[in-house]
């Protein structure tokens, strides 16, 4: 013979209240019969497991979940926006940036003084940079080179002394 499991009444979330006593109330919950499984009277009772869900044992959604979840913490969650917002808010940036170079620009409007002494300057500072340039491959060549092109220079000035003379 099967024993029958009694659920307890509490007899103090009855009150005023007209309600089957064979079902339970609790103060947060709806109104719901308790399993009877749940007591250890009732042995007898094959007791029901919960199903392994097949996508989520599977190695490639924990990994997949693993991922997700490092980069929400992190703060880089994925971005499933439509590919039509994703090129508006790209022009939106692109004005703003425009904007901001353009406004930038104005602060720093020039005069045509600075532009021509800023002109100079980048010249006389190419010119160091090519004096400077021709100073080390004075160094870097080897000595006869130095003396075969000096010989050629006095060769010169001498054949131009004379016909002048």
């Amino acid at each position: 013979m099967a024993t029958m499991c009694r659920i307890p009444v509490f007899p103090h979330l009855l009150q005023d209240r007209c309600v089957d006593p064979g079902l339970s109330l609790s103060l947060g919950r709806s109104v719901m019969a308790e399993p009877d499984y749940l007591e250890g009277d009732c042995e007898e009772l094959i007791k029901p497991k919960k199903l392994l869900n097949p996508v989520k044992s599977s190695r490639n959604h924990q990994d997949l979940h693993r991922e997700l979840m490092m980069n929400q913490k992190r703060g880089l969650a994925p971005q499933n926006k439509p590919e039509l917002q994703k090129v508006l808010e790209k022009r939106k940036r692109e004005q703003v940036l425009k904007a901001q170079r353009e406004e930038q620009e104005a602060h720093t409007k020039r005069s045509d003084l600075e532009i021509e002494l800023m002109k100079r300057q980048q010249k006389l500072e190419q010119l160091e940079l090519d004096q400077q340039k021709d100073e080390e491959e004075q160094e870097n060549t080897p000595e006869f080179v130095k003396m075969k092109s000096n010989l050629r220079r006095t060769k010169q000035e001498a054949n131009g002394e004379e016909l002048t003379t």
